[in-house]
This record gives structure tokens, C-alpha cells and sequence, in this order.
């Protein structure tokens, strides 16, 4: 009988999302291995559907219910011997039913410690690692507290969230009403020390239980009080000893917080003592950061590497590093109603685009850029190298301008990048 993969959540109902989904799916069945899905929105997912031998409607919310149940089907003779979830939210119960069937798998403590934002803080500085300091507010006085002890400017963000939703800056005390009218609901938040430097994300793999780095991307981010991800390039124009220095950082820092299986997506800021550490996840980044790994490492088959790596096969012989570059551009035009998009097939006909993807069309509203939601439309680079992909991005995202309606004036191109 075949081994299963059980690939827990599938994907959202996001372009990107269902993309990774579907190479994981055509991964494995290359592979010869079975695939079991479960997610709570397989109507929306078609395709999903369509490329797994099997699907369950169920959600990710509760992981002793997926735990229960895997147990049953393994119970019955079903060889679940790989358990995989590419979505954030799902990374509890993936390593939960892991455990509980007693397949590969990041420890469920690692996994919730991470998922923590607070307590992966804790975790790391008490290991040495450089991180700014935090503190776990129930309420504005707790928040008041925290910044007259670390006078501003200050990071105002949910404990648990991501894409950015809910995080803003602030410079003082006077700020936080505003800051936690924000947040995406009630209950505890995090207030931390900003730091100041230039943003990475560390993207990689574990084989044999040690992380092997494929890529570290340079960010852009809006500026304060908002921190929107609207650009990356891939791979970071460093020195080679700056990139040594975070590749080891993030490296030790993955196996101090317990992580041994999978993906990993590590930000980091770079200041002048030294490396400090943002937030830690175990999947593959957003923003089309796969895409890019695909591309600049010709040949790479990401999901199809964990895959072997949780049954145990000899992992892939060759190096695992760019060899070209991709780069990233979000479209943030102003706020307002949109009446055309000019320029955008052009864009898409371009021999350097590897994807383009518009979420906005004639008759809706752009927003306030808040959160990663707020983004109308993404293009995906590919170059000799990275600084041309970044060159083409930033010259061709300028081509496509918004036509808007704006407090009942109409603006004539308005530009998207």
C-alpha cells in the first residue's frame, strides 16, 4: 500500500495559497505517495480537491479533533506516514496529529512556542539571541507601563495574528488608543521596542533535522506607523559576511526554539551590533516567496524535499542556492474608487513577469494600506540577477496607473508602485 501524506488545512482561499497546495500535492504524487486533505473550505479549493486522492472536510482550529481522527484512520490501516501543513494557523494541529500518530514532526510545544510571539521572544533572549524587549499587555495601563520604561518609538501588535494585521508604531503613550483600536480583537497584546535597520526574511528547509538556508530576501516595508510588506528581492545583496552571520544566527536560533521538520521563514533586522531576530515560522513565506525560490534555484522542488526528508529518503544531491535573481512589487496606489486599471496587460506579457495577479477591479474601493489585505496587485520578477529583477520591478510596477475617483473628483493616473 502507498504511504500517505496527510496535508492538514489544504490551503486558503488566496492565489498563492492554493498554488503551494497544488505543488505539494503533485510533489508527493510523483513521488508515489498517497495525499489526504483536510481543510474547512474544500468548496472554495477546488483544484485541491481535484489533485488529492482523498479529502475531509474538517477544520484546524481544534487539533486534538484532527489528532482523534488520524489516530482512527491509522487505526483502520491507513499508512499516514508524513504529516504537512503549509498554512500558518494550522501549524499547531499538523505537529499535534504528527505526534499523536507518531510520524515526523516538529515537537507540538516548539510549534506552540513560536505560534507565541511573546514567548518565542522569552525563549530566545534567554538563549543569548539579540531581541528587542516585549511585554504582554491586558490592557492600555499595562501598555503605558512598558513605555515608560522603554520610551518610544514602539511596535503595538497582536499576540498571535500575521499578514500584518493590527500592527502599527507608535512614539509615545498618547499613541495607543489609536493603536489598539487596531488590533483584530479583544484580549491580550503585544507592545515591543522598535528596531531600527534594514528588514531580511531567511527562507529554508530542515534535512535530517539540521536547517539548510536557501535564500536570504531583502524587504521593503511601507513606512510607520504601518509595516505593509510591499516589495522583496531575492537573493539580499550582502556581503558574504553578513550573510554568514545571519544564515548561523537563524540557524541556531531554529533548533534553540525547538523546530527540527519542514519550512522555516525567519525575519530579521540588521543593526549596527549585530543580528537581531523578528518573528519565526514554520512554512514557507507569503508575497510569492516560493515562486521565487523556484525560480532562482532552477529545478528546486521544495515540497517534494521536506517530503522525503519526513520518510526518511536520501536528500538531494547539488547545491541549494540561487543562482538568479526574482524580485517582488506590490501595486499600493491612493485610496479611492477605482474607475480603470491602465497598463496591466502589458505587464502581463512581459518576458520577465513569472506571475501577475490583480485583486482589484473597476467599481471597487482601495483602502488605506493597513495591512497586508490593503495590496490591490502583485508582479513577480525573474532576471539574470537580483538587482535587475529589482531594476524591472520598480520600472514596470510605475507603468500601471489606477484611474480613481476620489471624493467625488475623478484623478486621472494615479501611479500603482
Amino acid at each position: 500500500m502507498k504511504p500517505t501524506l496527510l496535508l492538514v488545512g489544504g490551503a486558503r482561499e488566496l492565489r498563492f495559497s492554493v498554488d503551494q497546495a497544488e505543488a505539494a500535492l503533485a510533489q508527493a504524487a510523483a513521488r508515489g505517495i498517497r495525499t489526504l486533505v483536510t481543510s474547512p473550505v474544500l468548496a472554495a479549493t477546488p483544484s485541491i480537491v481535484a489533485a488529492a486522492d482523498e479529502t475531509a472536510a474538517m477544520g484546524f482550529t481544534d487539533p486534538e479533533a484532527t489528532a482523534h481522527w488520524a489516530r482512527r484512520r491509522v487505526a483502520a490501516g491507513e499508512p499516514i506516514t508524513a504529516v504537512l501543513a503549509l498554512l500558518e494557523m494550522a501549524q499547531v494541529t499538523a505537529a499535534d496529529t504528527a505526534a499523536a500518530i507518531g510520524v515526523p514532526g516538529n515537537p507540538p510545544e516548539a510549534i506552540r512556542r513560536i505560534r507565541t510571539k511573546d514567548a518565542c521572544r522569552a525563549a530566545l533572549a534567554a538563549a543569548g539571541f539579540a531581541q528587542p524587549a516585549v511585554r504582554l499587555c491586558a490592557s492600555a495601563a499595562d501598555a503605558a507601563e512598558f513605555l515608560r520604561e522603554h520610551p518610544g518609538p514602539c511596535i503595538v501588535k497582536p499576540r498571535d495574528d500575521m499578514g500584518s494585521t493590527g500592527v502599527s508604531w507608535i512614539s509615545s503613550a498618547a499613541d495607543l488608543p489609536a493603536a489598539m483600536a487596531l488590533l483584530p480583537g479583544p484580549g491580550a497584546f503585544l507592545v515591543e521596542e522598535f528596531v531600527s535597520g534594514p528588514e531580511f526574511s531567511v527562507e529554508g528547509i530542515f534535512q535530517g533535522g539540521r536547517p539548510v538556508v536557501l535564500a536570504i530576501t531583502a524587504k521593503e516595508t511601507v513606512p510607520p506607523p504601518y509595516f505593509v510588506e510591499i516589495a522583496h528581492t531575492m537573493p539580499a545583496d550582502l556581503p558574504e559576511t553578513r550573510y554568514r552571520e545571519i544564515r548561523e544566527t537563524v540557524s541556531a536560533a531554529l533548533l534553540t526554539v525547538g523546530l527540527r521538520v519542514g519550512a522555516f521563514h525567519v525575519e530579521v533586522w540588521l543593526t549596527p551590533s549585530g543580528v537581531v531576530l523578528g518573528e519565526v515560522h514554520a512554512r514557507f513565506g507569503g508575497d510569492r516567496i516560493h515562486t521565487m525560490l523556484e525560480y532562482t534555484i532552477p529545478g528546486i522542488e521544495l515540497f517534494g524535499l521536506i517530503i522525503d526528508d519526513m520518510l526518511g529518503r536520501p536528500p538531494a544531491s547539488g547545491p541549494l542556492e540561487p543562482t538568479r535573481g526574482a524580485a517582488v512589487r506590490y501595486l499600493t496606489p491612493p485610496p479611492g474608487t477605482v474607475v480603470a486599471i491602465e497598463g496591466w496587460e502589458e505587464i502581463r506579457a512581459h518576458p520577465a513577469v513569472l506571475h501577475a495577479e490583480l485583486m482589484i477591479e473597476p467599481g471597487a474601493a482601495i483602502r488605506p494600506l493597513r495591512n497586508s489585505l490593503d495590496r490591490v496587485a502583485m508582479i513577480v520578477f525573474g532576471a539574470e540577477t537580483s538587482a535587475r529583477a529589482r531594476e524591472l520591478a520598480a520600472e514596470l510596477a510605475a507603468s500601471v496607473r489606477f484611474v480613481t475617483v476620489a471624493d467625488s473628483a475623478r484623478t486621472t493616473g494615479a501611479p500603482a508602485g
